[in-house]
């Protein structure tokens, strides 16, 4: 017999509504119609007017027969066009893939088949890339073009229209529709598919909006923020934040193109208050020439992820006036899913002690329901001793449907309950973790596992360098040895014996490299050092 709260208490539309971030757009527009939406260099726009400009965009694809389940693939930088691509694809009950625009035209090809995209809107800066991809993927497609201002370099027109002229036939009074269920794809990512083809992260409605409610809790975003996008929006969703944004009638300040000067320049002219970046961004902020630097007039806050922060670059950053909040998170996690939550107390400690608890990865987020490091094969918790490692387990409401027409990488991946990171890490006694490495790029010297982490975080102290990465060398005596390749400053030298010793200063000497390579570090479009070619090349060593 049925319980007393299960006797007419039944969901109904006036108690009920599936979770979905495109109604948080309508309420920016109702609540701040006149509120700064977005800015991109002349365009300026208010949530009013990007709630109409996604409504035209939804109704012009409705009208192009995309329905639930579509996909709707976009070649974009961080302009507008990109923003209201995140609410009027979802209204139509299609699937958003962002593509990253610095893959090759194969990848692109394979991602629109695999996909099964039925429109492509893409920018011109893209037109070679895109324009071979089209050839290789052996049927028609739409393609719509966006013919951004902004953008002055070449590159054709390859579409059947513009973006502009595409939504001026759209209904702006157009509703869409809800999702019949919370847990509808929303949104495709690849994975950046290092080896073999990448991999379709779907996205659900239900996580994307729990997604966009848990980023500003975490941040502590205020109402009103001013966001500039040196994040790139295909990466994770942008980490959610374009859904995220309208929930804090946020304005979102565009950026094509991310330098330094863009950066300072943004900051003093356009208010910004917050902005997204891996530690490639950091560095490119912290080493920036005397002319490209302006007065900060105000803390700035930055969420750093994607690869581990070296504690000597946050001290350096927030010795200058930003605020370092570090995250962690991957594709399949819809970006930041867990965060270095910060203790008030520490705030005494020395600079660089601090920078060092600010480089742990930390705990879940408020919205993610578990976070462990255990071992692989049992499931078993390793202690809290920040010793022991184990592989980084998520799981929750920041975890993917699953992978795309893939169910054996999917059922591998969700195997015991847990989503399976590939990340190696410790577990502190106060439950926060710290990343050690991932588990295809620990080093294990005569049978002692070194993390390249802990040692690139040491070689990023050397005051000439600027950038170091660090993978395993074979050796016939140990099996493995640590290959350090480094990028120093510019107009600064150094010599293979002075990074060592100075790793050997600082480190068990088993752990300094035993070899320096100084060169230019091959980086994937978000900023991750692409250490598989790094690896190829200390083996060719």
């Amino acid at each position: 017999m049925p319980n007393i709260y299960e006797q007419h208490l039944d969901r109904n539309p006036a108690n009920y509504a599936p979770l979905s971030p495109i109604p948080l757009l309508e309420r920016a527009a109702s609540v701040f119609p006149d509120h700064p939406s977005v800015v991109h260099g002349a365009r300026r726009y208010t949530w009013s007017e990007t709630w109409v400009r996604a409504r035209r965009l939804g109704s012009a694809l409705a009208q192009r027969g995309i329905g639930k389940g579509d996909t709707v693939a976009a070649m974009l930088p961080n302009i507008p066009e990109m923003f209201e691509c995140h609410f009027g694809i979802p209204m139509t009950g299609g699937v958003f893939n962002a593509l990253n625009t610095r893959l090759d035209a194969a990848t692109i090809a394979f991602i629109l088949n695999h996909g099964e995209a039925k429109i492509l809107i893409t920018d011109r800066e893209y037109a070679p890339t895109v324009e071979s991809a089209l050839e290789q993927i052996g049927r028609s497609i739409t393609v719509i073009d966006v013919d951004d201002p902004e953008y002055g370099g070449d590159g054709k027109l390859l579409g059947e229209t513009t973006y502009e002229a595409l939504i001026a036939g759209g209904d702006p009074g157009y509703e869409g529709r809800e999702p019949d269920d919370e847990w509808d794809a929303i949104s495709l990512n690849y994975t950046s598919g290092t080896t073999g083809n990448p991999k379709g992260v779907v996205y659900s409605h239900r996580g994307a909006y729990i997604g966009a409610i848990g980023n500003p809790m975490t941040w502590s975003m205020p109402q009103h923020p001013v966001y500039l996008w040196t994040l790139p929006m295909f990466h994770c969703n942008g980490w959610t934040f374009p859904w995220a944004l309208p929930a804090v009638a946020g304005t979102s300040v565009c950026l094509r193109n991310v330098g330094a000067a863009a950066i300072y320049a943004a900051i003093a002219e356009e208010g910004v208050t917050h902005f997204c970046g891996a530690p490639v961004v950091l560095n490119l902020v912290v080493n920036a020439e005397e002319d490209e630097r302006r007065p900060l007039g105000r803390t700035v806050e930055i969420m750093t992820a994607a690869a581990p922060p070296p504690p000597a670059v946050l001290e350096r950053i927030e010795a200058m006036g930003f605020r370092v909040t570090h995250v962690y998170g991957l594709t399949e996690v819809y970006g930041p899913a867990t965060v270095c939550a910060w203790h008030p107390e520490w705030d005494a400690l020395e600079p660089l002690e601090r920078a060092r608890i600010k480089s742990r990865q930390g705990v879940r987020l408020p919205v993610e329901e578990g976070l462990m490091v255990a071992d692989p094969e049992t499931m078993a918790p390793v202690p809290m001793d920040g010793q022991t490692m184990g592989e980084v387990f998520l799981r929750g409401n920041l975890v993917m449907k699953g992978y795309l027409k893939n169910a054996a990488a999917t059922d591998e991946a969700f195997r015991g309950g847990w989503f399976h990171s590939g990340d190696l890490g410790v577990w502190h006694p106060d439950g926060y973790i710290e990343l050690r490495d991932r588990s295809k790029d620990i080093i294990i010297s005569g049978g002692e596992n070194i993390s390249t982490i802990e040692v690139e975080g040491v070689i990023f102290g050397h005051p000439k360098v600027l950038e170091a990465a660090v993978v395993a060398r074979p050796d016939e005596k140990w099996g493995e040895t640590p290959c350090a390749f480094v990028t120093l400053k510019p107009g600064e030298s150094a010599t293979e014996a002075e990074i060592i010793g100075y790793c050997r200063d600082n480190l068990a000497h088993f752990k300094a490299p035993r070899t320096v390579v100084f060169t230019d570090l091959p980086k994937t479009s978000t900023g991750k050092v692409q250490k598989f070619k790094l690896r190829d090349r200390a083996t060719d060593l």
